[in-house]
């Protein structure tokens, strides 16, 4: 039964890709069929003379070549997104919800990009790791994808699964491998081939079923997805080094150096073109993976018990024991949103023109999110160029430039907002509301009159007074200032969710 999802502007509908025509010496498969057992299957012969390479080609955005996935990947494959930690480095944006539930490109969250790809990539069965701050995050995956996406015979869901004690484990999760190793009780219970690991903070689009079908084709324990970098991104990632199969020899950890010149790989052998190989002679893990069931089962049990990271345990250790570990390469956008600089920069790349970092209207795989039913924007007589508006704003005789306005935003006359990221608010606040704050002296939620705000990142709800000036004109690059209602990061200033700006403040 198809699937319909609203996006956060337009309609947008989904529905389980059929299965292409089965190939030939295929595995069978049918429902109640062990899948494991479906997966073992010969491996690709070797040309005489001529060494096997599988080579996984560049993920696209369209949805113009299939892929030849048997069985298919609704029914044989379970995605897990890791909720990820307390997000210290995103504070204050982390303050009150979790990292993926941190809002997103005027209408989403940060969680819409991992369920959205594995929608798009007919992946129906998701469960969402969680430990801190999972209230909002809970909402709003209940309200956007709880009653969208099962269906008869289809039996998908996203469901959140928080960190719990058990008489046999007292303990919260301790990294990822430990957050998937005390659900794995329940994850084993799934009849499907592949665990698809994922993180809740990444900002991609990118088609699991290649990389699934990758993972098949090279008959792989484990598959990483890989990103090829140049030398001097290379020192800030976890390196890989593979041999001319594609095959994980070697991890290095952030290597500089002759330890960094050591792990320089030959990325044609996964599919990069040779120009492109020889600016980036390097690959990193993604944090993405797929695991066979039981490779995934027996590591976690059995050999390495005590692992509690994928990256830095499991994926090495796996390597270690002689266990088949292959690299997938992406070779498009790709942002880890792990600081406050990189989330406010990934954020504005989405005004970039001609072409933005990442695009949003993409027909043929979609971001879905949260129908809230907001009336459109109303925009008098503002000047707005090279900006994104969200839904349901109402702005007002104001200038905005090269910035990012998050729904139910209320800008009042006069306000200058330039390489600024507006969250928006929860609710709006009422005429009878605004009356009362005005006879009280208070501020209600949004930009107030001749406000001045750049380079700056204003959480949802905040009640920013008139005359008010978040310029950083001082240059500050850190400085810790809770109490007044903001924090700066990386010379970024950042009001809190919920904070009032008193009115004439200069930040």
């Amino acid at each position: 039964m198809a699937m319909m999802a609203m996006g956060a502007t337009a309609t947008a509908f989904w529905a389980p890709i059929p299965a292409p025509g089965r190939v030939a010496n295929a595995a069978a498969f049918s429902p109640g069929r062990d899948l494991g057992a479906a997966k073992r299957r010969p491996r690709p012969l070797r040309a005489a003379g001529r060494p096997f390479v599988f080579t996984p080609q560049a993920v696209s955005d369209s949805r113009s070549s299939q892929t030849c996935l048997d069985p298919d990947a609704s029914t044989s494959v379970l995605g897990i997104i890791l909720g990820g930690g307390a997000g210290t480095r995103l504070y204050p944006l982390t303050k009150k919800r979790a990292k993926p539930a941190v809002p997103l490109g005027a209408n989403y969250r940060l969680i819409d990009i991992p369920v959205s790809n594995c929608l798009n990539s007919n992946v129906s069965k998701i469960y969402v790791l969680t430990q801190f701050n999972s209230a909002s995050l809970n909402r709003h995956l209940s309200r956007a994808y709880g009653n969208n996406i099962s269906g008869y015979k289809n039996e998908g869901f996203v469901e959140v699964l928080a960190a719990q004690q058990s008489p046999e484990n007292p303990n919260w999760f301790q990294g990822t491998a430990d957050a998937v190793r005390q659900y794995l009780w329940l994850f084993e219970e799934h009849n499907v081939m592949e665990f698809l690991i994922l993180a809740g903070d990444h900002l991609y689009r990118m088609d699991y079923q290649k990389f699934i079908q990758a993972h098949r084709e090279t008959d792989a324990d484990i598959t990483v997805a890989a990103l090829p970098m140049d030398e001097e991104r290379a020192t800030s990632f976890g390196l890989m080094k593979i041999d001319d199969e594609g095959r994980v020899i070697q991890f290095a950890e952030k290597p500089k150096g002759e330890k960094l010149k050591s792990m320089m790989v030959d990325t044609t052998v996964l599919g990069l073109d040779p120009e492109r190989a020889k600016e980036m002679p390097y690959i990193a893990s993604m944090g993405i993976y797929v695991f066979s069931k039981d490779v995934m089962l027996q590591l976690l049990r059995e050999n390495i018990p005590a692992a509690n990271d994928f990256g830095s345990e499991v994926i090495p250790g796996a390597t270690e024991i002689g266990m088949r570990v292959q690299a997938y390469l992406y070779d498009g956008y790709w942002e880890d949103i792990g600081t406050i600089e990189a989330f406010y920069n990934a954020n504005l790349g989405i005004t970039k023109k001609p072409v933005p970092d990442f695009s949003f209207y993409d027909r043929s795989a979609p971001i879905y999110t949260q129908s809230r039913y907001l009336p459109p924007s109303k925009v008098l007589d503002a000047d707005v160029t090279d900006s994104v508006i969200g839904e349901g704003c109402v702005i007002k005789h104001c200038t905005i430039n090269h910035s990012v306005v998050g729904l139910r935003s209320c800008i009042s006359e006069g306000a200058v907002i330039e390489d600024a990221l507006l969250m928006g608010a929860d609710y709006y606040e009422t005429e009878n509301d605004k009356k009362v704050l005005s006879e009280t002296g208070g501020i209600p939620i949004g930009i107030g009159r001749n406000a001045h705000i750049r380079k700056a990142i204003i959480d949802k709800n905040a009640r920013i007074g008139e005359n008010v000036k978040i310029i950083n004109a001082d240059n500050v690059q850190e400085a810790s200032r809770e109490a007044d209602g903001y924090f700066i990061k990386s010379g970024i200033v950042t009001v809190i969710k919920d904070a009032l700006i008193p009115s004439g403040t200069v930040i």
